[in-house]
């Protein structure tokens, strides 16, 4: 009788083809879906299969979203679309996202990540597939083109680290906050290699975009994905995305004493966090840095510009303007999202308070479109806020909830939003 398994593990032997896998052991799975952008893509793989005369082993299972370089800019940005354009049409890849958003947030709103499915990405955000119950991590260049000629990768087992928030959150406080408050207390990489798994009362209770949050961030916990288990509200977000084929819940979850390191947490008691320059490690109660002067705020990312930040952020600054001198800037994570929310009024009342709406791209989170001015006090929901990370080097990025964010604008300093939610 095999030892009791971890969703981690359970994901690891289906693609493997093992009915158990045992933590440390080194696999080969089967791939079911790889993900590139047009910035780790086309532009990197394209002459790799071309030296070794290569094709694709499926088209069907790739899935490319351009995001980082659009809308181009410059001549290079228009050189690595171009290049990433010519070659989607040239492999005839069925599912080519371009200008629509976020990847990691454009791939689950069209149905690509279901539960049990072992997927990987070009990118270091990729573990948000986890929130679907998938196992999905990034990998870089070389990696993905054995990916794209075999549709094979082989993984070490990792060791699971369940992260167990009991209790409810309060109002005004977000999945961004949950993670910015582990990686305070836990550092960036834990030094070990892992995989994460995010349970208990106030995970159940998360909606799939908070939920996404939570995966992504995983990455900046050092860990390889960031695992959520599937239930009803993974279920009804996928049939929302259109996807009709049955999803077997109740097998994506790990064992009853599975062997794993448990971490407890009290949601009800978490305050919002903010992470000071120049790491996310550096995430504190956000009273610790209260009235930090601050003279641009940027609501973007796939961890802070999704319909549910968007809303969160409005809630905020409806009725009111922003600082004197504040510029506050916001680029939707999706053009679905932003749509709804247009819908909604929400971008009405961002607008209104003062934002400057940003085309629905990776934009300033990787230091693109050169919106962060130098020298600026920056107050932003992305996951990153390594020096230069946004494009200037000399700019302070402190990292935040949207409701946070939102506040900042309207005080021109570090606040705590709870006070505007009376």
């Amino acid at each position: 009788m095999a030892e009791p398994q971890t969703l981690a593990q359970k994901l690891i032997a289906a693609a493997c083809g093992r009915d158990a896998v045992a933590e440390g052991e080194i696999v080969t799975c089967a791939v079911d879906l790889a993900m590139f952008h047009d910035s780790s893509g086309p532009r990197r793989l394209q002459p790799m299969l071309q030296e070794l005369g290569a094709s694709l082993w499926d088209p069907s299972k790739v899935v490319l979203v351009i995001d980082h370089y659009v809308p181009e800019s410059d001549d290079e940005s228009r050189r690595i679309v171009r290049i990433a354009r010519d070659w989607a049409a040239e492999q005839q890849l069925p599912n080519v996202y371009d200008s629509l958003g976020i990847c990691h947030v454009v791939v689950p709103q069209h149905g690509h990540i279901r539960p049990g499915m072992f997927c990987v990405g070009g990118d270091s955000h990729s573990p948000t597939g986890g929130a679907f119950g998938a196992y999905m991590f990034g990998i870089g260049s070389t990696e993905m083109l054995g990916v794209a000629v075999t549709g094979r990768i082989w993984v070490k087992v990792p060791q699971t680290l369940m992260m167990r928030w009991n209790g409810r959150l309060a109002e005004g406080v977000t999945a961004k906050d949950m993670m910015l408050h582990m990686i305070g207390r836990y550092g960036m990489n834990g030094g070990r290699y892992q995989a994460v798994e995010f349970c208990g009362e106030a995970v159940r209770a998360l909606s799939m975009q908070e939920r996404m949050t939570l995966s992504n961030m995983s990455a900046e916990l050092g860990s390889q994905v960031g695992l959520i288990a599937p239930d009803e509200t993974t279920a009804a977000y996928l049939r929302e995305a259109g996807v009709e084929a049955g999803l077997d819940l109740a097998r994506w979850r790990g064992d009853e004493g599975a062997k794993a390191e448990w971490h407890d947490f009290d949601a009800a008691a978490l305050v919002p966090q903010v992470a000071a320059p120049h790491s996310p490690a550096n995430a504190r109660d956000v009273g610790e840095y209260r009235g930090v002067p601050v003279q641009v705020a940027y609501i973007g990312a796939c961890t802070g510009a999704k319909l549910e930040d968007l809303r969160a952020a409005a809630s905020v600054l409806r009725g009111r303007r922003l600082a004197a001198g504040m510029r506050l800037m916001v680029a939707p994570a999706s053009r679905q999202d932003q749509q709804q929310a247009e819908r909604e009024g929400v971008m009405q009342a961002l607008r209104e308070a003062g934002a400057e709406v940003l085309p629905t791209t990776c934009g300033a989170c990787a230091g693109y479109g050169g919106s962060i001015p130098d020298g600026a006090s920056v107050i932003s929901t992305t996951a990153r806020n390594f020096k230069g990370r946004m494009g200037s080097e000399t700019a302070q990025v402190y990292l935040a909830s949207p409701y946070t964010v939102a506040a900042s604008a309207a005080a021109g300093r570090i606040a705590d939003p709870r006070e505007f939610m009376a």
